[in-house]
C-alpha cells in the first residue's frame, strides 16, 4: 500500500481505516473461536500489554524524530536569513558599481528563498530550484572579479560571506530531504495493526464501540508525526519569517 507521507490527512485516513479493519477482524476471530481457558487470559493480557507498550515507544521515538527535523528546518531558515543579511552588508566593500549589482542580486535571491518555503505547487517548486541555482552562479560571479583583482582581507570577507549564503541553501535543502525513514513508518503500521487485532480479540463486557477508540487515537498520533515530518504538507509548516523580515529591511 502506497501512502503519501507528504499529506498527513491521507496518513490519518488510511491508518484509521486499516486499524479499524484490524480491530474488527480480531473481534470476528474471537467470535469464531473458543473462549479463553484457565490461565490463558492472563497470558494474553501480558502479550497485549507488551505490544501496546512497544507501540507507544515506537510512536514516541518517531515523534521525537519528527520534532527534531522540524526544529532543524526552523533553525536553518534563521541561519539562511542571517547569512544573506550579513553578506548584504559585506558587499559594501566592493567597488560601488559591483556593490550595487550584488545587492540587487541578493534581494532577488532572498525573494526566491522565501518563495521556496511558501510555494506548494510542484512545478513552481522545480522552477524555483532552477532559478536558485542560476542565481547562485550570478552571485558568485558578482564577487569573484573583485576578489581576484584585490586579494585583500576585506575581499576575503566578502567571498566568505557569499560562500556562506550558498552553503546555507544547501544545508536547508538537505534538511528538507531528511525525513523519517520508511522503515520506521512500516514498523509503526505493523505494531498498530497488531495491537488492534489483539484489542479486537480480547473479551469485553461492553459492545464494539470500544474498538473505535484505539484506532482513532493512534491515527491522530500518526497524523501529528506526518504533519511535523512533512515540510510542505499539513498545517505545521516552517514559515520564512526571518527571510521575509530580511527582505523588508533590504528594500531600497
Amino acid at each position: 500500500m502506497s501512502v503519501s507521507f507528504d499529506n498527513p490527512f491521507s496518513v490519518f485516513a488510511i491508518s484509521l481505516v486499516a486499524q479499524l479493519a484490524a480491530a474488527f477482524a480480531g473481534d470476528l476471530i474471537r467470535k469464531r473461536t473458543a473462549s479463553f481457558k484457565q490461565g490463558e487470559r492472563h497470558d494474553f493480557s501480558i502479550v497485549q500489554a507488551a505490544t501496546l507498550t512497544l507501540l507507544a515507544l515506537i510512536i514516541g521515538f518517531s515523534f521525537s524524530m519528527a520534532v527534531s527535523r522540524y526544529d532543524q528546518r526552523k533553525t536553518l531558515e534563521e541561519a539562511e536569513a542571517n547569512a544573506i543579511g550579513t553578506e548584504y552588508l559585506r558587499v559594501d566593500l566592493l567597488p560601488p558599481d559591483d556593490a550595487s549589482h550584488a545587492r540587487e542580486l541578493l534581494r532577488k535571491y532572498l525573494d526566491l528563498r522565501a518563495a521556496f518555503y511558501e510555494e506548494s505547487n510542484a512545478a513552481r517548486i522545480a522552477e524555483i530550484g532552477q532559478q536558485t541555482g542560476s542565481m547562485q552562479g550570478e552571485l558568485w560571479s558578482a564577487v569573484l572579479p573583485g576578489a581576484v583583482s584585490q586579494p585583500t582581507a576585506p575581499m576575503a570577507l566578502v567571498v566568505s560571506g557569499m560562500n556562506d549564503v550558498i552553503n546555507a541553501q544547501g544545508y536547508t535543502q538537505a534538511a528538507w530531504w531528511n525525513r523519517i525513514p520508511v522503515g520506521a513508518w512500516a514498523m509503526m503500521a505493523l505494531m498498530a495493526v497488531s495491537c488492534n487485532v489483539l484489542i479486537g480479540y480480547s473479551e469485553r463486557r461492553k459492545g464494539q464501540s470500544l474498538l473505535l477508540i484505539l484506532p482513532f487515537v493512534i491515527s491522530v498520533a500518526f497524523f501529528l508525526i506526518a504533519d511535523l515530518n512533512s515540510p510542505r504538507g499539513g498545517a505545521i509548516r516552517v514559515h520564512p519569517q526571518n527571510l521575509l523580515a530580511a527582505a523588508q529591511s533590504m528594500k531600497p
